[in-house]
């Protein structure tokens, strides 16, 4: 049941967090508004959207920012875009799939820009299906340490539908069906484990190992495609052992 995960370092970030908190920013609002289109603007009855904001607030966004996107996403204030979903498939260097989650409101744009991401940086796109076979979409939750191990994890979710608690260094990460999502982010509430983020994901049924070369790589393609302002996220299927993520911390 518990377990180690290296998927979720494809998040694995060094330098250059403050340069992208404005991205971050806008792609966090831009969640909170669909959210609040998509199931209601009240976050007491939308699930989706009291999880989008409680990321929002962990990522400093300020409560303005967040109240004027709920409104937008509600009708209750005029402006809003007409947010579409879009996924692409792809592989990035030395085979390594990559999933695209885009969130824009502008089709022809996302897509140019997802394909000059990926042949700039050693990837290539594939076909719908083509690379998604190869993920399940899990409920993730994830919570700094702060002094508690994993078993103190695994207690709380255990009951509440959780099937995994990854130790990622700094964090854990809990996942679960999507469906017993709330339940698991409700039994670490109870409990009275703050958490950063409860949302679904991507997590791969086989993975690729890496070494440095290759995940420096991975991870220059990774920023490529997430410094676009449509992408939302990327998932791979890239493990990176301790030995190897320890090199590149060195970097």
């Amino acid at each position: 049941m518990s377990g180690h995960s290296k998927w979720a370092t494809t998040k694995h970030k060094k330098a250059g967090i403050d340069a992208k908190r404005g991205k971050l920013f806008a792609k966090l609002i831009k969640n909170i508004e669909v959210a609040a289109r998509t199931g209601g603007s009240d976050p007491d009855g939308n699930p989706t959207l009291y999880d989008a904001i409680q990321k929002a607030k962990k990522s400093s966004v300020p409560n303005d920012n967040i109240e004027r996107a709920r409104k937008r996403g509600g009708g209750e204030e005029a402006g809003g875009a007409d947010w579409q979903t879009i996924m692409y498939e792809g592989y990035g260097p030395n085979g390594v799939a990559v999933l695209i989650e885009c969130l824009t409101d502008n089709r022809n744009r996302a897509a140019g820009e997802v394909r000059v991401a990926m042949t700039r940086n050693g990837g290539n796109m594939a076909d719908p299906g083509s690379v998604s076979y190869l993920f399940h979409r899990k409920g993730i939750v994830t919570l700094e340490k702060n002094g508690l191990s994993e078993d103190d994890v695994l207690m709380a979710v255990l009951d509440a539908g959780a099937e995994e608690v990854s130790d990622l260094g700094d964090t854990f990460e809990v996942i679960s069906e999507p469906t017993d999502l709330i339940e698991v982010r409700k039994a670490l509430q109870a409990a009275g484990i703050d958490y950063d983020s409860a949302e679904s994901g991507f997590q791969p049924s086989m993975s690729v190992q890496a070494d440095a070369e290759t995940a420096r790589k991975v991870f220059k393609l990774i920023d490529a495609l997430e410094d676009s302002d449509d992408v939302q996220n990327v998932f791979t299927n890239i493990d990176i052992s301790d030995e190897v993520l320890a090199e590149l911390d060195a970097d």
